[in-house]
């Protein structure tokens, strides 16, 4: 059984799909992003965007075990340390980036060079050098300038052809290996800054989850306090019960024996015997089938048939198609002992004690009356104990859903109905 006081944790199912998805999303975006700008070397590009991205996953799962341990600090704490924490785990990031894309970079240098008509390449000493493809053919391109006027100046010193083939090979443009330097950690910074954020977004994402998973915790233990305190709302209505029938039966039995009349008084006592066998055998917060319901109320009523033989009489009826309709235990029990006490043993004649059953819709309506004194015997006083009781064991099983009336019957003596949903007992 799960402890639902320990601290909720996020599944590390759940925890890697977060960290997977995040980056597949991004490797998504990059490679698509690729394909509409035309990138050079698309597919050499792609694998090794594929590694990155799988190293990505690596670190950032890596920083899961660190923040599930801050998973009951408050919240200024946890994001203060991912602050932290993410930059160390950016820096890597971005130097797995530049290291799996430097076997390439000069290559895709050279392709977009030649493509633009330039030539990139790298001296022994760092520096980056453009120049044209052809000077030649760019010069000839050039349209001849007009003659100018004659004028006469010194001759120029006319060039070696060391120094002519020397002037030709001067790149156009230098970029010093210092410069080279200097950009590649602006790169190697600038795509720290893009990983540290999704990694921010994934702890806020991961913390969002965390907080999710305790709320549910909560519910879970708010529902669990909720049952068990329901249930000993229960087992406290359900043994008022048996208290209050016990000491009716004591009294009986203590007037049957005074009275001599010891063969009624074994009958009661084994049908006693048998009542309570069965009511206390099961669970007191459980329902039963409205078929054990009735036999226990047919065992209660033969008990009280020992104390009223010429006056007690008993009509039960119930469809077969309801014999396994869910009921609380023993819910009828007050019910019928208001009926005994209030309708039988408060005249002379035979009484008729009556439990009916039947179907409205989705609801099942039990009736327990008798066709005593009615309106103008005791039971018109208003509600006791027993009706307390079973209201209030109907609203902390059924809520609204459930409902209990009370009256006289228009032939005479009173009836008791209760109507609550038509469940089936599994």
């Amino acid at each position: 059984m799960e402890d639902s006081t320990a601290l909720p944790r996020v599944p590390a199912r759940v925890v890697i799909a977060s960290a997977v998805g995040l980056w597949l999303a991004y490797f998504a975006i990059a490679t698509l992003r690729g394909w509409l700008v035309g990138l050079e070397l698309y597919d050499a590009l792609l694998w090794r965007r594929a590694f990155v991205i799988l190293a990505s996953m690596g670190v950032t799962l890596g920083l899961w075990p660190l923040l599930r341990l801050l998973d009951p600090r408050p919240l200024w704490e946890k994001s203060l340390a991912v602050l932290l924490v993410a930059l160390p785990a950016s820096l890597a990031l971005a130097l797995i980036n530049q290291w799996t894309f430097a076997s390439i970079e000069e290559q895709a240098t050279a392709q977009i060079g030649a493509r633009d008509g330039l030539r990139i390449r790298s001296d022994e000493a760092g520096n980056l050098l453009v120049d044209p493809l052809d000077r030649e053919e760019e010069a000839a391109s050039e349209p001849a300038p007009s003659a100018p006027p004659v004028i006469e100046q010194p001759s120029p010193t006319v060039p070696t052809i060391a120094q002519q083939e020397q002037k030709d090979q001067e790149p156009v443009i230098t970029i010093d290996a210092r410069t080279r330097d200097d950009i590649r950690w602006r790169q190697l910074v600038d795509v720290a800054l893009g990983r540290y954020f999704l990694l921010l977004a994934w702890a806020a994402l991961y913390y969002a989850l965390v907080n999710a998973e305790q709320a549910r915790a909560a519910e879970r233990r708010e529902g669990e306090y909720r049952r068990a305190a329901k249930a000993a709302e229960l087992r406290s209505l359900r043994y008022q019960v048996n208290p209050h029938f016990l000491f009716n039966t004591l009294n009986s039995l203590s007037a049957l024996v005074m009275t001599g009349k010891g063969d009624a008084a074994e009958r009661m006592i084994q049908s006693l015997s048998s009542f309570y066998r069965r009511s206390l055998a099961g669970d007191p917060t459980a329902d039963h089938s409205l078929e054990q319901e009735l036999a226990q109320q047919r065992l209660y009523l033969e008990i009280e048939g020992v104390r009223f033989p010429d006056r007690l009489r008993v009509a039960i009826a119930m469809p077969d198609d309801l014999a396994d309709a869910s009921v609380p235990g023993m819910i009828l029990q007050p019910l019928v002992e208001n009926a005994v006490r209030y309708g039988v043993s408060a005249v002379t004649r035979p009484v008729t004690v009556s439990i009916a059953a039947r179907s409205e819709g989705d609801a099942l309506i039990l009736e327990v009356g008798d066709d005593g004194l009615g309106a103008s015997g005791e039971a018109a006083k208003g509600f006791g104990i027993g009706l307390a009781n079973v209201r209030d064991r109907l609203a902390a099983r059924y809520g609204e859903a459930a409902d209990l009336s009370a009256g006289p019957r228009p032939d005479g003596g009173w009836s008791t109905q209760l109507r609550l949903p038509l469940e089936r007992h599994g």
